[in-house]
């Protein structure tokens, strides 16, 4: 099926009121995708919409969810070449309806040629203004945060993208609980320090002030992965990183050799089990470096340390380097917080959190950062 000729054809420049998700490079025409729970805000009148969708990659395919006045409506996966998908038809063209097509898939380092575009919108409607929602959050994590295992059975081990989430996903259910607009930084199996294969360049600290570094080729230094965030366009009122289990997987992991240089790495135990204490101050001292990047770039929000949902072992390491870089320099807008953890019946694909275990998650986390707004609201 395709649209009709009837259907009037909007590029993304031109549509008013349009509200973009995610970190973007700033372009509109068309408009790349990068990040989980990245994508498009429009409300609509009119009785069918479809949009313009572009993709290609060699290994990882991006799929998209589809939420029609908040509730989710349709998911699938978009595949290589340009699209017509319609988004709707047949409703009442006199009613508004608010419209998001999100990306469900991370951002996949290990696929240089994933990208996925928003091109025009096709529709028989008017445009009408997108509410602006009175708070803003941004999600940093791994795994977890990317929602992998959010959506499939619990059978399912195939690391591939069809099981990652981002409307069943602790960081969607969170903000919409505080009726926040929220952006989403993750890559499984990347940490603080090191990946979970003890690989030191698997770390999301270091590519937190581009728009997406953690990326690689031409293609996407020519979408304008590797610019500078333009942070002063979106500053959020709360910070919320989790991160730290991959660190952790790392001290039970074997070691990492670059094959190319030589150069090896591997986060030790104690011959009784215990995480080498030289190998734990470098992480302690990796969280206080991202806390002050993070403070650096978002100098009025208050960071908060959400860990756990698969353990938390490395809870006291994170608690004693959030307290030493609040005592170094005085910054009191940190914390930390301990999410709740996966149960034998909240687990989901690949032995990640499912829904159950996000929707925990995210009913335990939005009150503590209601608190937080609330408290900065009366100051």
């Amino acid at each position: 099926m395709m649209p009709d000729d009837k259907l009037r054809a909007c590029p993304l420049t031109e549509i008013p009121h349009l509200k973009v998700h995610g970190r973007t490079a700033g372009r509109l025409d068309p408009l790349t995708l990068f990040w989980t729970g990245s994508g498009i805000e429009l409300n609509v009148t009119g009785s069918e919409l479809w949009i313009e969708v572009r993709a290609d990659y060699n290994t990882y395919e991006p799929w998209i969810s589809v939420l029609i006045n908040g509730a989710p409506v349709a998911r699938q996966m978009v595949t290589k070449g340009s699209h017509a998908i319609c988004v709707f038809r047949g409703m009442n063209p006199d009613a508004v309806k608010n419209v998001r097509v999100v990306k469900d898939t991370q951002a996949m380092s290990a696929d240089p040629a994933c990208a996925l575009q928003i091109g025009r919108v096709m529709t028989d409607g008017e445009f009408r203004p997108v509410r602006e929602r009175p708070y803003k959050i941004e999600f940093i994590g791994d795994s977890i945060t990317s929602g992998e295992g959010a959506i499939g059975a619990k059978i399912e081990t195939d690391w591939i993208p069809m099981w990652f989430s981002a409307v069943r996903n602790y960081t969607a259910l969170t903000a919409d609980a505080l009726d926040a607009e929220y952006r989403v930084l993750s890559q499984s199996g990347w940490g603080v320090l090191t990946g979970w294969d003890n690989n030191p360049r698997a770390n999301m600290p270091d590519y937190y002030e581009q728009v997406c570094g953690l990326l690689s080729g031409e293609a996407n230094a020519a979408l304008g992965a590797f610019g500078r965030n333009d942070f002063e366009a979106w500053q959020p009122d709360i910070v919320v990183v989790n991160l730290g289990t991959n660190d952790g997987g790392a001290f039970h992991s074997p070691e990492w050799r670059d094959e190319a240089t030589g150069e090896r790495r591997k986060q030790r135990l104690n011959e009784d089990g215990s995480f080498n204490a030289e190998d734990l101050a470098a992480f302690e001292r990796a969280v206080g470096r991202f806390l002050a990047k993070l403070r650096a770039c978002n100098p009025g929000a208050h960071i908060v340390w959400a860990y756990g949902m698969l353990g938390t072992p490395m809870m006291p390491a994170i608690r004693r380097a959030v307290d030493a870089y609040a005592r170094d320099t005085g910054d009191r807008e940190v914390s930390v917080f301990e999410l709740p953890n996966m149960t034998d019946e909240t687990v989901g694909a690949r032995g990640h959190p499912g829904p159950a275990a996000h929707e925990a998650a995210a009913k335990a986390l939005a009150p503590y950062l209601r608190g937080l707004l609330e408290k900065r609201a009366r100051r």
